[in-house]
This record gives structure tokens, sequence and C-alpha cells, in this order.
């Protein structure tokens, strides 16, 4: 008798995974990288934090070259200098190389916010394109990770290629 349940339940789930296995499942993966990277969206954002943070990187590297170059003159002049002059330069070169990192650290963090501010737009742009993919294609699943995908699977140009459409809506 148990073997004859067994043999049943073996035939149920038999039958389960071919009628399963008749129904195909249409999936899709976007690598999200490089959408990104190369979409349309993603560049002018790119471009726009360049041209918003730029000219404050531009001074950040000027005053950490005029600290530089203040400290290349101490070392040449420090054999001729009291040693009172020589710690007041110095001690004036650590408060200005402090100053610099404290600069360049709320520098780092605007910019990593204004960063996260814009890729959050382009990923919610990204996302609605790919609803709409999902959607008017009647995928079963779309995957942003994968350990492989195949290229039938990879509708990420499709992906960029909607995004750049529509350009700065």
């Amino acid at each position: 008798m148990k073997l004859s349940v067994a043999s049943i339940v073996a035939a149920v789930a038999l039958a389960t995974a071919a009628a399963a296995g008749a129904q195909e499942l249409k999936i899709g993966y976007v690598n999200s990288d490089r959408v990104l990277r190369d979409a349309a969206p993603a560049k002018a954002a790119q471009a726009k934090l360049e041209a918003e943070f730029g000219r404050r990187d531009k001074e950040l590297n000027e005053l950490a070259m005029r600290l530089k170059n203040a400290a290349d003159k101490l070392e040449k002049d420090a054999p001729t200098l009291a040693e009172s002059e020589r710690n007041r330069r110095q001690r004036e070169l650590v408060d200005q190389d402090r100053e610099i990192q404290r600069k360049r650290r709320e520098f780092q963090e605007d910019l990593n916010q204004r960063k996260n501010e814009e890729l959050a737009q382009v990923v919610e742009r990204a996302n609605r394109v790919i609803k709409q993919i999902f959607e008017s294609e009647k995928y079963d699943l779309i995957l942003q990770e994968a350990v492989f995908a195949g290229p039938r699977a990879d509708i990420t140009d499709k992906v960029i290629k909607a995004l750049n459409a529509q350009g700065g809506k």
C-alpha cells in the first residue's frame, strides 16, 4: 500500500512538472550598472554634478597645491630660519592642512548627497520604463541582478533606448 501511495505522489509530481514546463516563462534581465552608465538621463545627471561641483573641486585642488608649495618652501628655508619662526610656519601649515581636509570632507559629503539624489531620480525613471516594458511585452519576471543571464533575456538595451527616447521627462 505504501508503494502505491508513493507511486501516486510521484506521478502527480511529474504531471505537475510537465504542465509547468509546457507554459514558457518570459523572463528578462536588466544590467543596472549599464543603465546608470550609458543612459542619457544618467549622463545628463553626471554632467550636471560636474558643472555644480567642478569649481569647488578646482578651488580645493588649488588650496592643496598652495599648501604643498608652502611646505616645500619651508623645507628649503628651514636651515636658515630661527627655531621659533620654523615652528610658527609648521603650525600654520598644520592648520591649513586641517582646514583643507575639513573642506574636502564637506565637499565629499555634499557631492555624495547630490549624487544619491540624482541617481535616485534616474533609478526611478528606469524602474518606470522597466515596468512599462514588463506590462507591454507581457513578461512574467524581470530581474535587475543575476549571476548569469543569456543575451535572449537581456533587455538592457531596450531600457536604455526607452530612457533616451524620454529625454528630459
